[in-house]
């Protein structure tokens, strides 16, 4: 079928006449959804939506966790050539009355009734006409999803072939923005963005019907949403986890061949393998599988499978039982939606595992580059895609132009026209793109320091290597007008206070925890580690230990989990500065050269 807009992505699903396009889980066991069913409830919504007077360019906000009915209302707005408003289960009521009334959405798909209730609270301050609420909720002030949807309705034939009449040019949907730096802002994508996008980002991977993948990152992003549809449009099995702590038990029972997570979730794995891995023998059994591992890491990048007699029996002691905790069954493994850290991927290519690293931006729709089967490189995020042009300014910022690249921002036509140069965008982030054609990132634009000595320093791959570490859940390089680069660091708790009782350190509190001798002294110790390693400008000349953990909620990190950097150093702003005030006053501190 020639891609489009995404309701060819739609006439691709129900003309498969697919037993299992989806699946999703009640208390007992998985159910599928058969492509006839969904075919019958998005119609159903559709028509709902047409009888509200929903039509063409008119906007409709969905605020849910990932769920089938999620992409049922979805398709059921793009039919109508409607646009779709996602938006982050994690935001306030404030957040997401900003949303609505930016938005101008007249209509909106709540999951539950946690959800229905916040959004009535500000329904007054927004232009919010109707309510349908996913789960079966009896209330005055929404509509029963599962109800609408058992209507039959007459006018599919009619629906779907209004469908056929949405333009590429048409918006599809606004994405606001994670605002790492500010107000969130709201990415108008057209059909023909996202379509364009789909027809080639999965190229070079062996995808065919009979897959499955799990549907687990948040909807609201743009990662997430652009991977269902070039998941359904290839007739891959999609299977809908709500939670993130249900994801675990997910990939048990239903044993994914594709994974896709971003690195948060690749650390984790590896954190937990590593922790596994105590005692004696263990750890020497972990140490030598690794050692045979890193001789054979070049065959598992190259997409071949060893056959020596330590690595058979290596996997069979270490890597086959990661992959098992995984499902047992994936064949791809990809990730996107921020850095993967290149210490992160060659653990993983030393334990058999070739991950697929890509990049891309919500304005882009989202993938710009890939790492694929034929062409894959540690280190990198892969080449562009063939129907995206790439070049590197002056200042080293990546543009980008091509047919997937974004119309503008909502209601903002100033930042709109600073998002471009000359007819490529400017991505905001620095890399290089090398003779072969490979694309790497070296780091935000925005986020390089400078030091006062005139130095800079790119401090993601700073932050990847310590994080790496199993004892560091999140680390933030600081020294921007500084004499010198520091750390601050958010502990992994569960195992730094493990580590406390192991080696007879008393604590009653994190702040006790955090302030002890030992501790500073342990985690001095991982950052002269990760010194070593660095140009003598960037390293690092003391650390920070903060007592609580990096979240969405106390503004640390986005609705995406990414690092709020800016947002970070505020919070913690006087000891930032004290330290650099007692570092000042014991005396000159070496800057590197």
């Amino acid at each position: 079928m020639n891609l489009q807009t995404l309701n060819d992505v739609y006439f691709a699903i129900i003309e498969r006449d697919s037993s299992q396009t989806m699946l999703h889980r009640d208390l007992h066991r998985w159910l599928p959804i058969a492509s006839h069913e969904f075919r019958a409830k998005v119609i159903a919504i559709a028509h709902t939506l047409k009888t509200w007077g929903i039509s063409r360019g008119d906007r409709v906000a969905i605020l849910s966790e990932n769920r089938p009915e999620w992409t049922m209302a979805d398709f059921a707005c793009l039919l109508l050539g409607a646009v779709v408003v996602p938006i982050y289960t994690t935001l306030t009521g404030e957040q997401t009355g900003y949303i609505l009334r930016d938005s101008g959405a007249r209509a909106l798909f709540v999951s539950n009734e946690k959800h229905l209730q916040k959004v009535v609270s500000i329904q007054n301050q927004t232009a919010i006409e109707r309510i349908a609420v996913m789960d079966s909720v009896e209330d005055a002030r929404a509509i029963s999803l599962p109800r609408l949807m058992l209507e039959a309705s007459q006018d599919g034939a009619q629906l779907e072939t209004a469908a056929r009449s949405v333009l590429p040019d048409d918006l599809a949907t606004i994405i606001y923005t994670s605002g790492t730096t500010g107000t969130p802002k709201g990415a108008m994508l057209t059909h023909g963005n996202m379509a364009s996008n789909i027809a080639y980002s999965l190229n070079g991977f062996d995808v065919h019907p009979g897959q499955t993948s799990i549907s687990f990152l948040p909807l609201s992003h743009v990662t997430a949403r652009h991977l269902d549809f070039a998941m359904l449009y290839h007739g891959i099995t999609l299977a809908y986890v709500p939670f993130v702590d249900q994801f675990a038990r997910a990939l048990l029972e239903v044993r994914p061949t594709i994974f896709v997570a971003v690195p948060r979730v690749y650390e984790k794995v590896h954190t937990q393998v590593d922790q596994k891995a105590k005692g004696f023998l263990k750890r020497s059994t972990y140490q030598w599988a690794l050692s045979v591992g890193r001789t054979h890491r070049a065959e598992i990048l190259a997409g071949k499978t060893p056959t020596s007699a330590a690595w058979i029996l290596a996997n069979r002691l270490l890597y086959s039982k990661v992959r098992e905790g995984m499902g047992g069954r994936v064949e791809i493994f990809i990730s996107g939606g921020a850095p993967l850290g290149r210490e992160l991927a060659e653990w993983y290519a030393t334990i058999g595992i070739r991950i697929h690293e890509g990049y891309g931006l919500t304005e882009t729709s989202p993938v710009i580059a890939l790492n694929n089967p034929d062409a894959h490189k540690l280190g990198t995020v892969g080449k562009p895609l063939p129907n995206i042009e790439v070049r590197i300014a002056e200042d080293g910022e990546i543009l980008v132009r091509g047919p997937s690249v974004f119309k503008g921002y909502w209601n903002r036509a100033d930042e709109t026209q600073n998002a471009f140069i000359d007819g490529w965008f400017k991505t905001g982030d620095i890399g290089n793109l090398e003779d072969a054609g490979f694309l790497s990132i070296t780091d935000r634009k925005k986020d390089l320091i400078k030091t006062s000595g005139g130095k800079f320093i790119a401090p993601q791959p700073i932050e990847n290597s310590l994080k790496h570490h199993a004892l560091i859940a999140e680390a933030v390089v600081l020294g921007d007008k500084h004499k010198f680069p520091a750390v601050l660091i958010s502990p992994s708790f569960a195992l730094l206070e493990e580590w406390a009782r192991d080696n007879q350190v008393s604590f009653s509190s994190r702040p006790e925890l955090v302030a002890s001798p030992e501790v500073q002294a342990l985690y001095e110790g991982i950052a002269e580690e990760c010194n070593r390693k660095l140009a003598r400008f960037e390293r690092l000349k003391k650390v920070i230990l903060v007592a609580e953990e990096f979240s969405s909620e106390n503004g640390t990190l986005t609705a995406s989990m990414k690092l709020r950097r800016r947002a970070v150093e505020e919070r913690y702003r006087r000891e930032i500065d004290e330290m650099y005030a007692r570092a000042e006053a014991a005396g000159p501190v070496e800057q590197g050269e």
